[in-house]
């Protein structure tokens, strides 16, 4: 063997060098067990200059030892950044959570009124919009990170990362709203089609158009599917042969939900759809909500909890709930709120007083055999569907139905698109002589049908809707029923709450009094006096409550004498004025003109005996009034009666009479003194 110096070396020599050679112990033999009682160690010059070289030397024996000192308790991701510090001599070098913030800035970063951080980034020449905190905006951001230096963050480095970029867009970004799948900007309504290159349909007064790049961001959540790009030339009548509807009046309730849902603020009706077995129920609510909202799992179970319900009305627009026997009272508090609007808040994960806020409306769908709304705030936000069952020679295979019904759906949601297209330009213009209770959603049904049904059909069918809601809600609320027996054949009953209760129990009977829907004392039948009084008062059965002179709690129920009911366009049939129980509305002929009384004969009336019998009504009634005596503490409206077996008094209306009674005829003013009743 030759040396480096070129003399010949035998196996001596060598023999020889070896025992002479000095034994160099490696540093890096026992670092890992001096880490795990001293964390510190790997930091140290010479560590950190050992550990650089087998690094660059030996890239999977590093990695395994990293691996043992992070389960040693090492702070890894510190020690990558010293090692990264060490190679470089020492000088400025960029870690990896540093490159992270400097990738963001290729994302626009903003936040939400209420302060969530979000970031516009590009993808594939489009524009998508995620929480910062969300996968969508990490994917891209270690993929951005990857094509910048060929390798992976740590977890660490990213999670510190996420923390700047999360203040960045809170403090320093603009604040913009976020919808999800239906937004609003100028006027504009825009529905999220949720494809793969985040296009969305963009309605105005023109009409609509699918647009790239929406002015309005949107945010997408899981289960969210595409819905199909629209088409024109299409009808809402297409959508028929696909709802087990049974009338003309329900398909036209139903045409309005949709287009109601269409909005992106509410308040929203309830969509409630009921009907015995074989009917179609889910079905029907599928569909529905595929037009607006479709989802992976698009019926789910309502939940019991109001957080469940909080997190689903966050992660969709529709909220359909399927096969229902019962609504809890709480729940159904809940689910009014969720209708016409309200705030939810529930503790964040993790945290000791943050909270995760929802402020809004979402539109609802339940199915269930039952008549499962009888609450009167529910049923008062409701439209209640009752579907007939399908017999078995006109049954059809489901994927049958879904095949056809997916060839039918981008020209039904063209059809659609153009109804709210029209609403958007005759809302302005539209207007109610009477409002009902879920306003908003009637005058925008109102005027999206224009074109699509008679002027005035809709709210004939919503007020003929709600009205047998009041019926159902009146038959499953025990004190209800007994007070609509009680005041059958009476106009007016006065009294206290006890005395009330005691009335109450006669009627109803010893089973129902034993039930657990049975007020337990006079407190719990307070309360469901205040829930009933508005569906009583859809029947003409007014309450007014006070109390007497010991300061019980006292409660005068009087029934209006009507002369007709009109179920048209313009509210509620049958609802009296508000007056003393004496006289109700009337829709036809007053003095001067012709036409018939609403509950009259045509045939059988004439004008003029019409208007004498109107005239000479009221003239008894202000005869009646004016000769009354003067209001003592048991006339005020004020209190629980009026002392003379009548119902309590309106209170005192500014308006003169002529003017108020100028319908009737010429009216002389009342002498001083004498007091006016409302008609």
């Amino acid at each position: 063997m030759i040396d480096h110096t070129g003399f010949e070396l035998d196996a001596v020599d060598i023999l020889s060098a070896i025992d002479a050679a000095e034994v160099v112990p490696n540093p890096l033999a026992e670092l890992v067990d001096r880490a795990k009682a001293d964390p510190g160690a790997p930091f140290e010059p010479c560590m950190l200059t050992e550990l650089a070289a087998l690094k660059k030397q030996d890239r999977p024996r590093f990695e395994k030892m990293r691996a043992e000192l992070k389960r040693a308790g090492v702070r890894v991701a510190t020690l990558d950044d010293s090692l990264a510090e060490n190679s470089d001599g020492g000088g400025a070098h960029k870690t990896q959570a540093d490159i992270l913030i400097e990738l963001a800035n290729q994302a626009v970063l903003f936040h939400t009124p209420d302060g969530g951080a979000f970031a516009d980034v590009s993808i594939n020449s489009h524009r998508e919009t995620w929480p910062v905190r969300a996968k969508g905006f990490k994917g891209w951001l270690c993929k951005t990170f990857y094509e910048d230096t060929g390798g992976a963050p740590n977890s660490e480095a990213l999670q510190a990362a996420l923390n700047v970029i999360e203040a960045v867009a809170r403090y320093n970004g603009e604040e913009i709203s976020v919808w999800l799948r239906v937004g609003e900007e100028g006027g504009k309504v825009y529905i999220d089609l949720a494809d793969a290159d985040w296009r969305a349909v963009e309605i105005d007064t023109t009409g609509w158009r699918v647009v790239s790049e929406p002015p309005v961001r949107f945010r997408r959540t899981a289960g969210m599917l595409a819905l199909p790009e629209p088409v024109r030339g299409g009808t809402l009548d297409a959508l028929r042969s696909f709802i087990n509807v049974k009338s003309d009046d329900d398909f036209m309730l139903a045409v309005a939900w949709l287009a109601a849902a269409v909005r992106a603020r509410g308040p929203y009706p309830v969509l409630c759809i009921a009907g015995e077995q074989g009917s179609a129920k889910s079905t029907f609510s599928a569909i529905m909500r595929s037009l607006v909202d479709p989802n992976s799992a698009p019926l789910r179970t309502l939940p019991r909890e109001d957080r469940d319900l909080f997190i689903a009305a966050t992660n969709g627009h529709v909220l359909a709930f399927d096969n229902l026997s019962g609504i809890p009272l709480a729940t159904s508090d809940t689910l009014c709120r969720l209708a016409t609007g309200g705030g939810f808040a529930v503790r964040a994960l993790y945290t000791d007083s943050d909270e995760t806020m929802f402020n809004g409306a979402r539109p609802i769908i339940a199915n269930g055999i039952d008549d499962f709304v009888t609450r009167p705030d529910l049923a008062d936000r409701s439209i209640f569907l009752t579907l007939a069952a399908i017999p078995e020679d006109a049954r059809r295979l489901e994927r049958d139905v879904w095949a056809a019904f997916d060839k039918a759906k981008p020209a039904i949601m063209g059809a659609l698109f153009d109804a709210v297209a029209r609403g958007l330009g005759a809302l302005p213009f539209t207007n109610l002589e009477r409002l009902p209770r879920m306003a908003d959603f009637a005058i925008w049904a109102t005027a999206c049908g224009k074109g699509l049904w008679p002027d005035g059909a809709f709210m004939t069918a919503y007020a003929a809707n709600r009205k047998s809601l009041v019926a159902n809600v009146i038959e499953s609320s025990p004190v209800a029923a007994a007070i609509s027996e009680l005041m059958a054949s009476r106009t007016t009953w006065s009294g206290t709450y006890g005395s009330l209760s005691d009335a109450l129990a006669k009627i109803a009977g010893e089973t129902a009094v034993k039930s657990k829907s049975w007020p337990a004392d006079t407190v719990v039948l307070g309360r469901v006096l205040h829930r009933v009084v508005t569906a009583l008062r859809e029947t003409g059965i007014e309450m007014v409550f006070g109390r007497d002179a010991k300061k019980h709690r006292t409660v005068t129920l009087s029934r209006a004498r009507t002369w007709g009911k009109n179920a048209g366009s313009t509210g509620s049939a049958g609802s009296p004025f508000e007056n003393n129980g004496l006289a109700a509305p009337v829709a036809g002929t007053v003095a001067g003109t012709t036409g018939p009384v609403a509950g009259t004969d045509p045939a059988r009336t004439s004008s003029t005996s019409v208007a004498g019998t109107v005239a000479g009504t009221v003239k008894a009634l202000i005869n009646q009034e004016n000769t009354r005596e003067p209001a003592g503490p048991a006339d005020s409206p004020t209190q629980s009666g009026c002392g003379k077996g009548c119902a309590p008094l309106a209170p005192a209306d500014p308006e003169p009479a002529p003017a108020r009674l100028a319908m009737f005829g010429t009216v002389t003013a009342p002498a001083p003194g004498m007091r006016r009743i409302r008609i």
